[in-house]
């Protein structure tokens, strides 16, 4: 399975980042070969709709499942269109302890959003 999982960097040992549509990077792991790759997301300065250009983006390389800590509603529609499953993670941990724990089922599916919406980087 193909997963992304929001990190500050491009490495799979440096922080977990809990922001999902203006997350630094997005890691993309494959759970069968245990290959990753990171990129820089290219909605991260968006000036509006960065959620669902982050979804575009993650479709476009093929993932399955988003494993990040928040989702606004704009951006979770998004992912409910794609057909990617959104998965919820709280807490500091590396982006490898956060694979780790979805490897064996320790993380929560969402259904919802779970942020309110941000618009240029603030509350709207």
């Amino acid at each position: 399975m193909k997963v992304i999982i929001t990190g500050i960097s491009n490495n799979i040992e440096d922080a977990f980042n809990p922001r999902f549509g203006r997350s630094d990077f997005f890691i993309l792991m494959d759970t069968e070969t245990g290959k990753w790759e990171g990129f820089e997301n290219p909605a991260v300065s968006a000036r509006g709709g960065a959620g669902p250009q982050a979804v575009q983006f993650i479709t476009d390389k093929g993932a399955e499942a988003i494993i990040s800590g928040r989702y606004g509603p704009n951006a979770f529609s998004a992912l409910e269109a794609a057909g990617i499953s959104a998965y919820i993670v709280e807490g500091q941990m590396t982006v490898k302890e956060v694979l780790d724990k979805f490897k064996a089922g320790e993380l929560e599916m969402v259904n919802s959003p779970t942020g309110r919406g941000f618009h240029g980087g603030g509350f709207h």
